[in-house]
């Protein structure tokens, strides 16, 4: 049987969090939620809903996964597929088995849900986030031929060659880092399309425009970083 973990980075999501919990699929063992210096109560809806609830003062995305997954690397079982979503319930949770299902049924290492215009409802992403994403690809496919269309963060990937990344972003540029490592890693990556709708609450990135400027930034440093090199 598939060994399959879920990591949920979460700031002040208290309204979403147990939305999400509750309609991940049953085929995980367990659901870590990592409550990011919430000030409301993420942290105890999460417990309520039936989550393994961690705690990462220090802010950002990328603190909050990288506990998570520390918190895997300390247990004597480790999963075969980790997979990361958001706490916000823009996704739809039950979609996880279209997530992992190339990694299951064609071994491939990355799955990346991407957001597709068709799928997703008006409004659900700002117009910074879809030139952002577009921005982001296209000068992935310019610098190193890839094939991405989104760096949706509801994702799944092979436990074993998320170690291999060694990932180290702490805060806006996670998403991009590991598509980055994974391209020049040469491992085998896919997408697929999943619905999106609009979240619950203001997004702490792209509701903001300081949000959004310090995430452009992080976002276009990786990719020019990884070019160079």
């Amino acid at each position: 049987m598939t060994h399959i973990k879920v990591i949920i980075p979460a700031f002040n999501e208290a309204d979403s969090i147990a939305h999400v919990i509750q309609e991940i699929p049953d085929i995980v063992s367990e659901i870590i939620v990592v409550n990011n210096n919430s000030t409301d109560d993420t942290a105890s809806n999460a417990k309520k809903a039936g989550a393994t609830v961690l705690t990462e003062k220090k802010k950002g995305y990328g603190y909050a996964c990288l506990l998570g997954m520390e918190h895997i690397r300390k247990q004597s079982k480790k999963p075969d597929i980790v997979v990361f979503i958001d706490g916000d319930y823009s996704d739809y949770p039950k979609e996880l088995t279209k997530i992992i299902a190339p990694i299951l049924n064609d071994n491939i290492d990355m799955v990346i849900g991407a957001r597709d215009e068709n799928l997703r409802e008006e409004g659900s992403m700002t117009p910074q986030q879809i030139f952002g994403n577009w921005l982001a690809t296209f000068l992935m496919k310019l610098f190193f031929s890839a094939k991405f269309t989104d760096l949706g963060p509801f994702r799944a990937m092979k436990y074993d060659k998320l170690l291999e990344l060694n990932m180290q972003d702490k805060t806006y540029g996670w998403t991009v880092e590991m598509q980055l490592k994974v391209l020049k890693k040469k491992f085998t990556y896919t997408e697929v399309p999943v619905r999106y709708k609009k979240r619950i609450g203001i997004s702490k990135v792209s509701g903001t425009v300081k949000g959004s400027i310090f995430a452009g930034v992080k976002i276009l440093s990786w990719i020019f970083k990884y070019s160079l090199k």
